[in-house]
């Protein structure tokens, strides 16, 4: 598991932690990881050229002690002082003392300057460091910083994270870097896993600084990774029969969208559920394209005993419509509800009341209208929009997107890491959706299912898609469901 904490939460344990070590020690622990990550980046250090772009926070002081360490192996390492009253004067020392230069962002020098000024060293340099801005840092780039970091050529790694984002929530607002790594020390920041903050980290390094034995059990943010999911995976025993490993009820299709109906139906199938029970009008579709599947004409309360149910992928906004998911709303089975039946959700909002659990599975502009903001709004603060819904509607709710966002109340939110771009086609939330709903069937707590289904939606679209990455359709994922879970488990 990747655990992620807030910069309050960090903060506390970094206050514990030095008051337990000598004085500076956790900064040059800090110093060691970043320089040594810089090293592998170049391959190699004698001869190449580095540049610091160092502000007046800790992370300008780390970034100088990196420098410092590169230039006693080689390195030509030039500082540039975005606020030279503020710069660590411990860093400026060492890095002064190992034969590096310093210069001002505005082209004056600290020290010798006779290869050209702040711009010009950081044109030239093989790697440049951000260490603008620390994690407590608010908005976007100042100009100075902004114009330096326009100028860069080389690589460029980012000191904690990248300068301009935020570490809370993973918001944007304004100019900031964009990274080709970043080196985190101590525990991920929620700001690396969430976009659009993720985007701008590149490859991301975690420098253990001994800071885990400080922080609490539950994180921000927390992002599964292979053990996890093939924990949490159905297997079903000797004495399993198809209704033991559970029925998911898929209530979806239309005569206008009726391969919405197949197209759930087909993620449920390689979801871990013993049988997939189909209710609604595409049921010679759906059977035609796979004949185990139980179909019934509905309603819904009339077509069996399910373990879970999935409502809504092309549904329509119709009486009939509206009927379907009262009645899957009105069982004590747990019920995943998507696409137009989040359209169609009662007026009150709030799905407590209700026995058994509710997954709700928004893209970002279905989000918007339950949240009544804007579609900009939720894509510019995931991590706010999936916690607003979660609140609201008393229900466990995958945001869908760029990176896909599980909340549930009182629990750390779950970021899923294997999604691609690739994925935003017509159809993939509709296999997404059976899938899930087949791992509640098998008994899954709706967080976790939602996390797992996710989470092997996004490897089986990289499956296909791989290696040189090529346009997908959403059946494709759907059949590369099977090899994926075997993966995970292998």
């Amino acid at each position: 598991m990747r655990n992620a904490y807030s910069v309050e939460t960090v903060r506390t344990a970094e206050r514990e932690l030095m008051a337990r070590l000598p004085g500076g020690a956790l900064m040059q622990r800090a110093a060691a990881g970043l320089a040594a990550a810089c090293a592998d980046l170049l391959g190699r250090v004698y001869g190449s050229r580095v540049a610091l772009l160092v502000g007046s926070g800790d992370n300008g002081g780390d970034a100088l002690y990196a420098g410092a360490r590169l230039a006693r192996r080689g390195a030509g390492v030039t500082a540039v002082l975005l606020n030279p009253d503020r710069a660590h004067g411990g860093g400026l020392a060492a890095l002064r003392a190992a034969g590096g230069r310093v210069v001002t962002a505005d082209g004056g020098a600290n020290a010798a300057n006779a290869n050209g000024g702040a711009e010009a060293a950081v044109a030239r340099a093989d790697l440049v460091v951000d260490g603008i801005v620390g994690i407590g840092g608010k908005g976007g780039l100042r100009p100075d910083a902004e114009r330096l970091v326009r100028a860069v050529r080389g690589i460029l790694v980012a000191v904690d994270l990248p300068s301009g984002v935020d570490a809370d929530t993973g918001e944007v607002r304004g100019s900031a870097v964009r990274a080709d790594a970043t080196i985190t020390f101590g525990t991920y920041k929620p700001g690396l896993l969430i976009d659009p903050a993720h985007t701008h980290a590149g490859a991301l390094r975690l420098v253990d600084i001994g800071l885990n034995a400080h922080l609490p059990a539950d994180p921000d943010v927390e992002a599964l990774q292979h053990e996890d999911v093939a924990a949490m995976l159905p297997r079903p025993s000797a004495e399993s029969d198809k209704y033991r490993r559970g029925v998911v009820g898929v209530v979806a299709g239309s005569a206008r969208y009726p391969g919405a109906a197949v197209l759930a139906v087909s993620g449920a199938l390689r979801g871990g559920a013993g049988a997939v029970r189909y209710v609604g009008p595409a049921a010679d579709t759906v059977i035609a394209r796979f004949p185990e599947t139980l179909v019934h004409s509905g309603p819904p309360a009339k077509a069996g005993r399910v373990q879970s149910w999935v409502v809504g992928p092309g549904l329509g906004d119709g009486a009939a419509a509206r009927h379907s998911l009262e009645d899957v709303l009105a069982s004590d089975v747990p019920v995943l509800v998507d696409a137009d039946g989040l359209h169609l959700l009662p007026a009150d909002g709030d799905l407590r009341k209700r026995e058994a659990a509710t997954i709700l599975t928004p893209h970002a502009g279905e989000a918007a209208a339950l949240l009544g903001v804007s579609r900009a709004d939720v894509e510019a603060g995931r991590l706010a929009a999936v916690r607003a819904l979660s609140e609201r509607y008393g229900a466990t709710v995958l945001l869908k997107g760029s990176t896909t966002l599980i909340a549930a109340e009182h629990q750390p939110v779950r970021v899923n890491p294997t999604g691609v771009g690739w994925l935003a086609t017509a159809g993939s939330g509709d296999v997404l959706s059976g899938l899930i709903g087949s791992l509640l069937a098998t008994g899954l707590p709706a967080r976790d299912a939602a996390s797992v289904g996710a989470y092997l939606h996004g490897l089986a679209a990289r499956r296909t898609t791989a290696p040189h990455g090529a346009p997908i359709a959403a059946y494709d994922v759907a059949t590369a469901l099977t090899d994926t879970w075997r993966d995970v488990l292998a």
